[in-house]
């Protein structure tokens, strides 16, 4: 069993999760250590549960069995007589300010500008000054690249650019570590690149990040690690430069030789 000290340095443990569907396992005794500052790219089929696992994380999905801390603190969950009961939403809702979520999907709000999106959290959950929360969210915007489009509403801006305004709206509640769900799968190869290339501009500020991805780029090009996930196990955990040389399993040398038609190279 690692020892308090081995932990200091972990942005995430996740220890022997389980999590049910009914009779359908979705995942199955998931232990994954994440130190601070790595970039963690989350690889399988659809349906592997790598979605799942990162909705886990932050007690988006409740588990059926194990633990999960993110900083040393258990996620979620209170534990009483070695048992874990589930903490009041309250108490949840804290604990997800340190937790940045990117969906698939966006999830903007559609009458509020880019601007009031990235300010929303700080104001309304932190309650921090609007002036203050204004400045930070100009700051966040110009940092993903859409400075000018401060005033712009949802529709009024592509896939890409909403996907970015996400990213900054997860980065105003200044999280110790960031999880986003495919957050390229919605969006055409061009507005990809928009977002690849943000999320290469936060992995190389040392942010704690975990991805869900089909988007190989992101995986070969700057993730420091891959967890490969097939029918709700990690069956490879391995540096992303030998996962994508040298897989072991036999499911991902599968998936490397359909996905990657070429040595991939960053930038």
């Amino acid at each position: 069993m690692a020892q308090p000290d081995d932990s200091a340095d972990l942005a995430i443990r996740i220890e022997r999760v389980t999590k049910k569907r009914g009779a359908n396992v979705v995942l199955k005794d998931v232990s994954v250590d994440v130190p601070r500052g790595q970039v963690v790219a989350v690889l399988g089929p659809s349906g592997a549960g790598k979605s799942t696992l990162l909705r886990c994380i932050n007690h988006l999905e409740t588990i059926d069995g194990g633990r999960i801390t993110v900083e040393g603190e258990l996620i979620g969950y209170r534990e009483q007589r070695d048992a874990l009961h589930e903490l009041p939403d309250a108490t949840i809702s804290r604990q997800r300010q340190r937790i940045g979520m990117v969906f698939q999907s966006f999830n903007l709000f559609r009458h509020l500008t880019a601007l009031d999106n990235v300010m929303a959290g700080p104001v309304h959950v932190l309650g921090m000054a609007r002036a203050e929360a204004q400045a930070l969210a100009l700051k966040l915007l110009a940092r993903v690249g859409l400075a000018e489009k401060a005033a712009a509403y949802p529709n009024q801006l592509s896939g890409g650019q909403q996907q970015r305004v996400a990213i900054a709206r997860a980065l105003a509640m200044s999280p110790t570590v960031m999880l986003l769900d495919e957050p390229t799968s919605a969006l055409d190869p061009e507005l990809s690149q928009e977002v690849i290339a943000t999320i290469r501009l936060l992995a190389g500020q040392g942010l704690t990040l975990m991805i869900a991805t089909h988007e190989m780029a992101i995986a070969a090009d700057f993730a420091d690690r891959v967890l490969f996930m097939v029918q709700g196990e990690v069956v490879e955990d391995a540096p992303a430069q030998a996962f994508f040389t040298a897989p072991r399993h036999e499911r991902a040398r599968a998936f490397v030789s359909r996905h990657v038609r070429e040595p991939a190279h960053g930038g």
